[in-house]
C-alpha cells in the first residue's frame, strides 16, 4: 500500500486486468486484493499543511497462502527475486510539486517528480522485517532519496494484521537543496539567510499499519505515520518560517479480495 500518482495507479489497474494473470491453472490460482481510499500527507517535504491524495492497495497471493505484508508508506513495487526471507525488486514513487507561493513567492518552485529505483528487504522472522528502499528523481528535485525501515508484524492470517516500526529517511544534497536550501541570489529578496544543506539523514519517525477483514471479501486498511525533520532539513530557514519539522501522514482504504477465499 502506498501513495500513487494516477499514472502509477493506471499501471496497477492494468496489471489487475491483465488476462495473462487471470488464467493460471487451478493449482496455481491467484488471489488479488485491491483497495482505494483517501490519505493525508505533507503537501511537500517540510510543509506545514497536508494534501489529500489516494491511498491504493494492490497485493497478490498464490492459492490460499497469506498476502505478503506491505507497509502503506512503501513505494509501489513488487519482488522480482525471492530467496528464503530475502526479496528485491523495483520501486516507483511520486512527489508533488512545491509552488513558489508556498514559500513566500520568491524562492523557486520544485516541479512534480517521478521517482524510480528499487528495494531490498529481509524477513529475519515471520513477525520482523527490515527494508531498504532507494529512488532517483526524474525531473523535479532530481535528487536521491531513500528509506530504511523495520516492522514488527502481528497477524492472524489475512483476517487481522497490525504492524509498527521505525523509519529513517535519507537524501542527497541535490534533494535537500531543492526543498530546504536558500541560494545566495535568493536570500536577500526572500528575507532568509542563505543556506546550503548537504546530504544525509533527513528525518526519523515511525509508522503504524492496521488491516482488518470485515467479510471474506471486504476489509479495511488504515495507517498513521510521523516523521521529524533532523540535521540540515530541520535547520532549514524555509522549514522554520514556512513549514514544520513535524510531518504527519495517515489514511484509510476499503479493500476487496478476488479469487479463492481462505478458510
Amino acid at each position: 500500500m502506498t501513495k500513487l500518482h494516477p499514472a502509477i495507479l493506471a499501471i496497477a489497474v492494468a496489471i489487475v486486468a491483465s488476462p495473462a494473470l487471470a488464467q493460471d491453472a487451478p493449482a496455481e490460482q491467484r488471489r488479488t486484493r485491491v483497495g482505494l481510499g483517501p490519505q493525508l500527507e505533507p503537501s511537500y517535504p517540510g510543509a506545514r499543511g497536508t494534501s489529500l491524495r489516494p491511498l491504493v492497495e494492490f497485493s497478490r497471493a498464490r492459492g490460499t497462502t497469506e498476502f505478503d505484508f506491505e507497509a502503506a508508506d512503501e513505494s509501489f513495487g513488487f519482488p522480482v527475486f525471492r530467496s528464503g526471507g530475502f526479496a528485491a525488486g523495483p520501486a516507483l514513487g511520486f512527489e508533488g510539486k512545491r509552488e513558489s507561493r508556498d514559500v513566500g513567492t520568491i524562492l523557486p518552485s520544485v516541479g512534480a517528480t517521478f521517482e524510480a529505483g528499487g528495494f531490498v528487504q529481509y524477513a529475519l522472522r515471520p513477525e520482523f522485517r527490515v527494508r531498504l528502499e532507494g529512488r532517483k528523481g526524474i525531473g523535479g528535485h532530481r535528487g536521491l532519496v531513500g528509506v530504511v525501515s523495520a516492522d514488527y508484524i502481528a497477524r492472524r492470517g489475512d483476517d487481522y494484521l497490525f504492524a509498527i516500526g521505525p523509519r529513517v529517511t535519507l537524501s542527497d544534497g541535490r534533494y535537500q537543496r531543492a526543498y530546504f536550501g536558500v541560494a545566495p541570489g535568493d536570500a536577500a529578496a526572500a528575507g532568509l539567510p542563505a543556506f546550503r544543506p548537504g546530504g544525509g539523514v533527513q528525518a526519523v519517525g515511525a509508522a503504524v499499519n492496521f488491516l482488518r477483514q470485515l467479510t471474506p471479501r471486504w476489509g479495511i486498511y488504515s495507517y498513521a505515520k510521523y516523521d521529524r525533520l533532523v540535521d540540515d532539513a530541520g535547520r532549514s530557514p524555509i522549514v522554520r518560517r514556512y513549514g514544520s519539522r513535524d510531518q504527519y501522514s495517515g489514511g484509510i482504504a476499503l479493500t476487496h479480495s478476488f479469487g479463492p477465499v481462505r478458510d
